[in-house]
Protein backbone atom coordinates (compact mmCIF):
# COMPACT_ATOMS: atom_id res chain seq x y z
CA UNK A 1 0.00 0.00 0.00
CA UNK A 2 1.11 3.55 -0.65
CA UNK A 3 1.10 6.17 2.09
CA UNK A 4 1.56 9.89 1.47
CA UNK A 5 2.53 12.79 3.71
CA UNK A 6 4.29 16.13 3.65
CA UNK A 7 7.93 16.32 2.60
CA UNK A 8 10.79 17.39 4.91
CA UNK A 9 10.14 14.83 7.63
CA UNK A 10 10.69 15.49 11.31
CA UNK A 11 9.57 13.70 14.50
CA UNK A 12 6.00 12.63 13.67
CA UNK A 13 6.64 12.03 9.94
CA UNK A 14 9.47 9.64 10.82
CA UNK A 15 7.69 7.96 13.73
CA UNK A 16 4.52 7.34 11.69
CA UNK A 17 6.26 5.58 8.78
CA UNK A 18 8.20 3.48 11.31
CA UNK A 19 4.93 2.53 13.04
CA UNK A 20 3.22 1.79 9.73
CA UNK A 21 6.11 -0.26 8.31
CA UNK A 22 6.74 -2.24 11.49
CA UNK A 23 3.17 -2.83 12.78
CA UNK A 24 0.58 -2.12 10.08
CA UNK A 25 1.90 -2.56 6.53
CA UNK A 26 5.23 -4.33 6.10
CA UNK A 27 5.15 -3.56 2.36
CA UNK A 28 4.38 0.14 2.82
CA UNK A 29 5.64 2.56 0.18
CA UNK A 30 5.94 6.16 1.33
CA UNK A 31 5.50 9.26 -0.81
CA UNK A 32 6.62 12.69 0.36
CA UNK A 33 5.09 15.70 -1.36
CA UNK A 34 4.43 19.40 -0.83
CA UNK A 35 1.73 19.99 1.80
CA UNK A 36 -0.66 21.35 -0.83
CA UNK A 37 -0.35 18.13 -2.86
CA UNK A 38 -1.02 15.48 -0.17
CA UNK A 39 -4.75 15.13 -0.87
CA UNK A 40 -4.44 15.23 -4.67
CA UNK A 41 -1.61 12.67 -4.68
CA UNK A 42 -3.68 10.47 -2.36
CA UNK A 43 -6.62 10.66 -4.77
CA UNK A 44 -4.45 10.03 -7.86
CA UNK A 45 -2.45 7.12 -6.43
CA UNK A 46 -4.82 5.62 -3.86
CA UNK A 47 -2.26 6.32 -1.16
CA UNK A 48 -3.38 6.75 2.43
CA UNK A 49 -2.64 10.32 3.56
CA UNK A 50 -1.20 10.89 7.04
CA UNK A 51 0.18 13.73 9.15
CA UNK A 52 -1.28 16.41 6.92
CA UNK A 53 -3.94 19.06 7.39
CA UNK A 54 -7.49 17.74 7.27
CA UNK A 55 -6.74 14.02 6.84
CA UNK A 56 -8.14 11.21 8.98
CA UNK A 57 -4.66 10.14 10.16
CA UNK A 58 -3.55 13.61 11.23
CA UNK A 59 -3.32 15.51 14.50
CA UNK A 60 -6.49 15.19 16.59
CA UNK A 61 -7.56 16.56 19.96
CA UNK A 62 -4.07 17.87 20.72
CA UNK A 63 -2.38 14.59 19.83
CA UNK A 64 0.06 13.91 17.05
CA UNK A 65 -0.59 11.64 14.06
CA UNK A 66 1.36 8.76 15.67
CA UNK A 67 -1.31 8.60 18.40
CA UNK A 68 -4.11 8.86 15.82
CA UNK A 69 -2.67 5.93 13.84
CA UNK A 70 -2.32 3.78 16.99
CA UNK A 71 -5.97 4.47 17.83
CA UNK A 72 -7.23 3.94 14.25
CA UNK A 73 -5.54 0.54 13.92
CA UNK A 74 -6.29 -0.55 17.50
CA UNK A 75 -2.65 -1.20 18.38
CA UNK A 76 -2.52 -2.35 22.02
CA UNK A 77 1.23 -2.96 22.46
CA UNK A 78 2.15 -1.05 25.66
CA UNK A 79 5.61 -0.31 24.24
CA UNK A 80 4.02 1.57 21.34
CA UNK A 81 1.98 3.59 23.81
CA UNK A 82 5.18 4.55 25.68
CA UNK A 83 6.76 5.65 22.40
CA UNK A 84 3.57 7.53 21.54
CA UNK A 85 3.92 9.59 24.73
CA UNK A 86 7.43 10.61 23.68
CA UNK A 87 6.57 11.34 20.05
CA UNK A 88 3.49 13.29 21.08
CA UNK A 89 5.42 15.45 23.54
CA UNK A 90 8.21 16.07 21.03
CA UNK A 91 5.92 16.76 18.08
CA UNK A 92 3.40 19.00 19.81
CA UNK A 93 5.93 21.32 21.44
CA UNK A 94 5.41 19.90 24.91
CA UNK A 95 8.99 18.83 25.50
CA UNK A 96 8.57 19.21 29.26
CA UNK A 97 5.81 16.56 29.32
CA UNK A 98 8.13 13.59 28.79
CA UNK A 99 11.80 13.23 29.83
CA UNK A 100 12.71 11.52 26.55
CA UNK A 101 11.01 14.09 24.27
CA UNK A 102 13.84 16.66 24.16
CA UNK A 103 16.27 13.90 23.16
CA UNK A 104 13.99 12.66 20.38
CA UNK A 105 13.55 16.23 19.11
CA UNK A 106 17.34 16.71 19.08
CA UNK A 107 17.87 13.40 17.28
CA UNK A 108 15.24 14.29 14.67
CA UNK A 109 16.91 17.65 14.06
CA UNK A 110 20.32 16.04 13.72
CA UNK A 111 19.08 13.41 11.27
CA UNK A 112 17.40 16.13 9.18
CA UNK A 113 20.76 17.89 8.89
CA UNK A 114 22.66 14.67 8.15
CA UNK A 115 20.05 13.31 5.72
CA UNK A 116 18.08 16.06 3.97
CA UNK A 117 16.60 13.44 1.64
CA UNK A 118 13.42 12.14 3.31
CA UNK A 119 13.95 8.55 2.16
CA UNK A 120 17.52 8.47 3.47
CA UNK A 121 16.36 10.06 6.71
CA UNK A 122 13.72 7.37 7.21
CA UNK A 123 16.09 4.55 6.34
CA UNK A 124 18.61 5.71 8.90
CA UNK A 125 16.30 7.00 11.61
CA UNK A 126 14.20 3.82 11.73
CA UNK A 127 17.09 2.37 13.76
CA UNK A 128 16.45 5.00 16.43
CA UNK A 129 12.85 3.86 16.75
CA UNK A 130 13.85 0.20 16.69
CA UNK A 131 16.27 0.94 19.55
CA UNK A 132 13.64 2.93 21.44
CA UNK A 133 11.20 0.03 21.03
CA UNK A 134 13.78 -2.49 22.32
CA UNK A 135 14.67 -0.22 25.27
CA UNK A 136 11.06 0.21 26.40
CA UNK A 137 10.22 -3.44 25.81
CA UNK A 138 12.98 -4.43 28.24
CA UNK A 139 12.11 -1.62 30.67
CA UNK A 140 8.44 -2.63 30.80
CA UNK A 141 9.37 -6.30 31.19
CA UNK A 142 11.60 -5.46 34.19
CA UNK A 143 8.83 -3.34 35.73
CA UNK A 144 6.34 -6.19 35.34
CA UNK A 145 8.70 -8.64 37.13
CA UNK A 146 8.82 -6.50 40.27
Amino acid sequence: MKWVTRAHVHVDRVACPWLIARFIDSHAEFLFVAPSMVKSVAEETGAIPFDAEGVELGHKDGHCSFVTIIEKYGLKDPVLHKIAEIVNAADTGNLDKNPYAPGLEAIASGFSIMFPDDYENLENQFLVYDALYAFFKLKLAKENVK
